[in-house]
């Protein structure tokens, strides 16, 4: 005897979804929505990965340079100095200086990450990566750039290192980010653009003159390393003068409550 089926009735929604054909219209896909929620994955992704990592430097610089390149070397050598104080470092994953400081990471013993980009172009993360996460959107990329590291390393680069740079400089200025060492690396280099932050834009007050303070330059790896670990001992100092300001607050709050929940209760 067979039971008698019962007539569909109304289609809910779940029904729709789970009997609806595969792939019929997957628009959906690019809409604002959808991708507000990639954004959000990425985001948490990124969050997920990096939030173990410790003190960290991201160190930024062309792709483009080749292993026999002497700011490679000095790439792989700041990496390395890092690494051995402690520090993880985070590069965009790519070749050139991206490559030498990663693996300057490693053979410091420190932690190698590597924050690759969805480019036109194929591009693989370097091999000296011990951490590799991809990301489809730049924003969300250098949010974890700046929010996991004490500092930026900058090489010698192109229009992606400039914009890292002043990013970060545009942080710092606003008070979003404190004891954030900007550190460029090479005077033959960089000395022209400091020329034109010096005149043009200050004399000009586009920019207050103490700004310019925000941003230290050197040939010296031994600079490098030396400022970027005075900023963080500055930087957990402060936490830990914080910290013992808001504990006798704390406390008193604390007893303020059981105090409370000790006083008698009218009937």
């Amino acid at each position: 005897m067979t039971e008698e089926r019962r007539p569909p009735g109304k289609p809910t929604a779940d029904r729709k979804f789970l009997m609806g054909a595969p792939y019929a219209d997957a628009s959906f896909l690019e809409t604002d929505a959808w991708r507000a929620l990639r954004i959000m994955g990425e985001f948490i992704d990124g969050f997920d990965a990096l939030a173990r990592l410790g003190a960290a430097v991201s160190i930024f610089g062309s792709a483009r340079t080749p292993e026999s390149d002497p700011e490679y070397v000095q790439a792989r050598e700041v990496a390395r100095r890092l690494a051995q104080r402690g520090f993880t470092i985070i590069t965009g994953g790519g070749p050139g200086i991206m490559e030498a400081a990663n693996r300057g990471a490693q053979e410091g013993g420190g932690v190698s990450v590597g924050l690759g980009i969805e480019l036109p172009h194929e591009q693989s993360v370097n091999r000296f990566c011990d951490l590799a996460i991809d990301f489809r959107y730049f924003f969300v990329r250098k949010t974890m750039f700046v929010k996991y590291a004490q500092s930026f390393v900058i090489f010698p680069g192109g229009f992606g290192t400039l914009d890292e740079l002043f990013e970060a400089l545009t942080l710092v200025q606003t008070g979003k980010i404190e004891h954030f060492p900007v550190i460029l690396i090479g005077h033959d280099y960089w000395d022209g653009l400091l020329d034109w932050l010096k005149g043009p834009m200050a004399l000009e007050h586009k920019i207050a003159t103490d700004d310019l303070r925000l941003l230290r330059i050197t040939d010296s790896v031994d600079e490098v390393v030396e400022w970027i670990v005075e900023a963080f001992v500055a930087d957990a100092a402060d936490a830990q003068a914080r910290e013992a300001s808001a504990a006798p607050t704390q406390a008193l709050e604390a007893a303020s409550e059981r105090d409370a929940q000790r006083a008698p209760h009218p009937e």
